[in-house]
């Protein structure tokens, strides 16, 4: 299966109404669960190569990096953690609030603890 890459844009004067009223009482819950799915992927990463399915480079260097452009008005949360497919962005995106580490678990239950994502 070969990457795909691409990038999700959302209006922010669209969006972050929607968010602070119906979801999150404060902008900084918002950004922390968009952190907290970086370092997820990161984990999730981890533990496929401990578990053998995931070649990790010697020199692995896991980050999540926040990025903000004042000029642009945007923020950007930018992990190298495990990404998702096609498939598993078709399946997710719309779901606020749902983590895929359930499936992952489940995916890999007899190989590791689950115990670690």
């Amino acid at each position: 299966m070969a990457n795909e890459h691409g990038s999700l844009s959302i209006n922010s004067q669209n969006i972050f109404p929607i968010i602070k009223k119906w979801l999150y009482s404060d902008h900084d819950i918002f950004y922390r669960e968009l952190i907290s799915n970086g370092c997820d992927a990161i984990t999730k990463l981890k533990k496929l190569a401990m578990i053998g399915e995931y070649n990790e480079p010697d020199d692995a260097d896991y980050k999540v990096v926040v990025k903000v452009n004042s000029t642009d008005k945007t923020i950007k949360i930018i992990d190298n953690g495990l990404g998702m497919t096609a498939d598993e962005v078709n399946q997710y995106i719309n779901q606020i609030a749902f983590s895929g580490a359930e499936a992952f678990l489940e995916k890999y239950k007899d190989k590791a603890n689950d115990d670690q994502i």
